[in-house]
């Protein structure tokens, strides 16, 4: 089988999400079978109604780092909750992971509207030193400024995501949005992410729309980060991350 064009998958659910359906290891199978070399379990955070304790999180250190010969690297689907950009778990317990997603989300007390707001929030989030990956920003649940959102990551060394699901399942009318996002990212230099946001074992590393857009957008490959796991490592150094004994 030929190596998939992007070997990570840095936006995968479990069950542990409350409307994920698959475990952990039928993930990491079903990654295996693909041939990607690692995955993020990025299950969201506390304020998602159905989702997990912060607990869950914090109790990852249990989670063994290669499953089906896939690494695996703790992570958490952040919800920003409020103009502030302040995030639904602590500080403490994002030190426990090794990347750390955050976006916006309904029915989880984020409450502003406006572009201004959600903007302000996710900048907020992007300069706190928290965040590592803004997960689809093209909502247009959550309409952004895009060219301020994509300088504040670019300056801050946070990645901006092309989400996979935005095209496809959920955040209808994504589209145009996303391609402004990719457009502002190569303005300013700011690195891109691909991700299935996967919410079944089935479409772990499916991300033939949002390749379809950095295609037509023209945009390197180096820009990619998550390509291989060497560059999500290398990212993750970065920003100034331990290294993770993949044992």
């Amino acid at each position: 089988m030929a190596a998939p064009r992007i070997r990570t998958d840095l936006h995968v659910h479990t069950v542990s999400s409350g409307h994920g359906y698959s475990t952990i290891r039928e993930v990491c199978a079903e990654a295996a079978s693909r041939g990607l070399e690692m995955v993020a379990l990025t299950d969201h955070g506390p304020s998602m109604p159905g989702g997990p304790h912060t607990y869950h999180f914090a109790n990852l250190v249990v989670l063994p780092r290669v499953l089906s010969g896939v690494k695996v690297l703790r992570s958490a689907e952040c919800n920003i909750i409020d103009a502030e950009g302040r995030l639904d778990l602590d500080e403490r317990v994002l030190g426990v992971l090794d990347v750390v997603h955050a976006g916006i989300h309904p029915t989880t007390g984020y409450e502003g509207r406006s572009v201004e707001e959600n903007t302000r929030a996710a900048v907020a989030a992007i300069e706190s030193g928290l965040v590592d990956i803004m997960v689809h920003p093209g909502n247009p649940w959550y309409p952004l400024d895009y060219e301020t959102v994509a300088a504040a990551a670019a300056s801050n060394n946070v990645l901006m995501e092309v989400n996979n699901s935005s095209f496809t399942h959920v955040r209808k009318g994504s589209l145009e949005n996303c391609r402004v996002v990719v457009r502002e990212a190569m303005r300013h230099g700011t690195r891109l992410v691909v991700g299935s946001d996967a919410h079944d074992a089935s479409q772990v590393g499916v991300f033939d729309r949002a390749l379809e857009l950095i295609d037509e957008a023209g945009v390197p490959e180096d820009v990619i980060v998550n390509r291989d796991a060497e560059s999500v490592l290398e990212f993750l150094r970065s920003r100034g991350k331990k290294d993770i004994p993949f044992e």
